[in-house]
């Protein structure tokens, strides 16, 4: 295998699932149509049982100490694995960028957390820049509009992956919004520390996913669709909100994030 690039062909694809926080919390139903993304593409796919936060939240806060053990723990969890997908561009972003950086002056973890780092991805990039995946078989009815969160715009230079494998599912009529790379103000911790600023920023982002006359809001981070789901649903907005995984994975028998069960 090719570090952080193509598979070997012919070879088994063994990948571990890191579910994240929020989806194991708030939003199970990403990480079940993210597995079922990865095995219809061919994906032997594994959850290790003793995977926990990636440090992301203590890493901006400044806790450094406990940022580490976490990170450790990650990839002592991980490593065995061909690769790690993740269906969240803020963790993996976390994993990929800032793992080599906060363990670097450690011998013992400074190569495992490269190792690990370049077989880490975000869940539609790897499906498209490692499987090389072109479509998927999924039907949507819907006028969607995509945000690219920060983490994985930035950080890992997810774009055009999730768009491609959107226009393959049949029923999507795409819309681009306006500012669709500008953050939606979660920014995690920063949505506590600027509550005010953060609810500017989500309030522009509102008037320019209403304006782009889409029925559905897509992204690849729940902390940024939480974030969004809340301010439309307090706002009395009739725009539902999922991850792109879900529609993808043809799994939105769920109600929206943010709708009533």
């Amino acid at each position: 295998m090719e570090l952080g690039g193509k598979l070997e062909v012919g070879r088994s694809r063994r990948v571990a699932l890191y579910v994240t926080c929020l989806v194991d919390v708030m939003r199970p139903s990403v990480g079940f149509a993210a597995i079922k993304l990865l095995e219809d593409a061919g994906c032997e796919v594994v959850i290790p049982e003793h995977q926990t936060c990636c440090g992301q939240p203590a890493y901006n806060a400044g806790g450094e100490a406990d940022a580490k053990a976490l990170a450790r723990q990650v990839v002592e969890t991980f490593e065995p694995f061909d690769a790690v997908v993740v269906p969240s561009g803020s963790c993996a972003g976390m994993i990929r960028d800032h793992y080599p950086k906060l363990l670097a002056a450690e011998p013992e973890w400074r190569d495992r957390a490269a190792g690990l780092a370049a077989r880490t991805h975000e869940l539609t990039s790897f499906l498209v820049d490692v499987l090389g995946l072109e479509s998927v078989e999924a039907d949507y009815k819907g006028t969607v509009c995509y945000h690219d969160s920060c983490a994985g715009l930035r950080e890992l230079n997810v774009k055009q992956q999730p768009r491609k494998l959107l226009r393959s599912v049949r029923g999507v009529e795409m819309r681009e919004m306006d500012d669709a790379e500008v953050c939606c103000g979660f920014g995690g911790l920063f949505c506590v520390k600027y509550a005010d600023i953060s609810n500017q920023m989500v309030s522009r982002k509102m008037d320019n996913i209403e304006a782009s006359g889409a029925d559905t809001l897509l992204a690849g981070d729940l902390g940024c669709l939480l974030n969004m789901a809340g301010k439309l649903t307090r706002q009395g907005s009739r725009v539902k909100v999922r991850h792109v995984a879900e529609v993808l994975a043809g799994m939105t028998d769920l109600p929206a994030i943010g709708e009533e069960h």
